[in-house]
């Protein structure tokens, strides 16, 4: 399984300006191969190294390992799109392999090549981050973000060996709780509805400012609320998954496929809807479950809020406010979010014989 590892680099003043210099140069070369491509129309990494290397690595001041990295990007990103000329931010990333990039993990030390030659630069990062990087393997990243230089590493992760679920831990997604477990367990709420409208206010009172620090401002506090985001996803998946595998469960989540257009809400919970990265969180659990062993499943979403566990009434009048339900037919009344969980958990249940049999093929 692959992940990804990222650490940050405490590079020197020296170091630093080498750094941004060869990201220049790097990403000054794709475009010029990506120029060259675009008028050859020919996209083949053969064709654009015959036509490009050497100017390349006279141009750019290159290595042979650099430039032959750099002409395969651009292959690549010609691979998804043949119809649009492809452009390179100035600082945007560089991928190095393990010719030109080197690991001393013992030493949190990396030697990294520059245009002036090989640089050793010590770098930091969590305990999670550097356990993946026991397992790395591949190409790995050089990135420029907020000031500060990256390495995004591939790392090539053993996964736990698949089991055959005893039952089904279903997950819905929801507005006000991030997430409700057909166990009854809310993720998210209140407090973190809390931070999401302080910080919205943040922003509207620094839009209407229109002013140079305000716009400042208001890329910090984007780039703080993706961060934040992204640590609730986190937490959230893994308490999933990890709760999954101790009871023996798979996870059953709906299948999320145009959830912005199909949900109907209040206009006062529009902002919370189409803010949250439910694509993200879901990107999360299947890797967290997949890395874990734990068998995961999507189901069809549709009225899993209006029907009754019990005794399997759909009425829209069983959904009484966007959290009370209370079935019309048989008085079975709960959290609304807890009973799509259930009724998610029970769907995925019908159809663990034929997910099953797929798993073992």
């Amino acid at each position: 399984m692959k992940l990804i590892a990222q650490v940050k680099l405490q590079p020197t003043e020296k170091q630093a300006d080498a750094l941004r210099r060869t990201l220049l140069a790097w990403n000054e070369a794709a475009n010029y191969i990506s120029g060259q491509a675009w008028m050859m129309k020919s996209f083949r990494a053969y064709d654009l190294h015959k036509a490009t290397y050497y100017d390349v690595r006279e141009r750019f001041g290159l290595t042979a390992q650099a430039a032959i990295r750099v002409i395969a990007v651009v292959a690549d990103a010609y691979k998804l799109d043949k119809k649009t000329k492809r452009t390179f931010r100035r600082m945007g990333a560089m991928t190095y392999d393990n010719r030109i990039l080197t690991w001393a993990l013992p030493k949190n030390q990396v030697s990294i090549w520059t245009l002036d030659g090989r640089e050793r630069m010590t770098f930091v990062c969590g305990d999670k981050q550097r356990q993946l990087l026991e397992s790395l393997q591949g190409e790995c990243d050089l990135i420029y973000r907020d000031g500060c230089y990256y390495l995004h590493q591939t790392c090539n992760v053993i996964e736990d060996e698949s089991f055959d679920p005893s039952g089904w831990l279903g997950v819905d997604f929801g507005i006000v709780n991030i997430a409700t477990t057909s166990d009854g367990v809310n993720f998210a709420g209140a407090e973190i509805l809390g931070v999401r409208k302080r910080r919205r206010r943040q922003r509207r009172r620094l839009q209407a400012k229109q002013t140079r620090s305000a716009k400042r401002r208001l890329r910090f506090l984007s780039g703080k609320e993706e961060r934040f985001a992204k640590d609730v996803n986190h937490q959230v998946s893994k308490q999933i998954v990890d709760e999954a595998k101790r009871t023996g469960r798979g996870i059953a989540v709906e299948d999320l496929t145009g959830i912005r257009d199909r949900v109907t809400v209040r206009a006062s919970q529009r902002d919370n809807l189409h803010s949250w990265g439910f694509a993200q969180l879901r990107a999360f659990l299947e890797y967290k479950a997949k890395r874990a062993g734990v068998p995961m499943m999507a189901v069809d979403p549709r009225n899993t809020s209006r029907t009754c566990p019990v005794c399997g009434n759909v009425d829209k009048a069983n959904r009484k406010t966007q959290s009370v339900f209370l079935c019309v037919s048989c008085g079975h009344a709960g959290h609304a979010d807890h009973i799509a969980a259930r009724n998610i958990s029970g769907r995925a249940l019908v159809s663990a014989p034929d997910v099953a049999t797929s798993s073992r093929s």
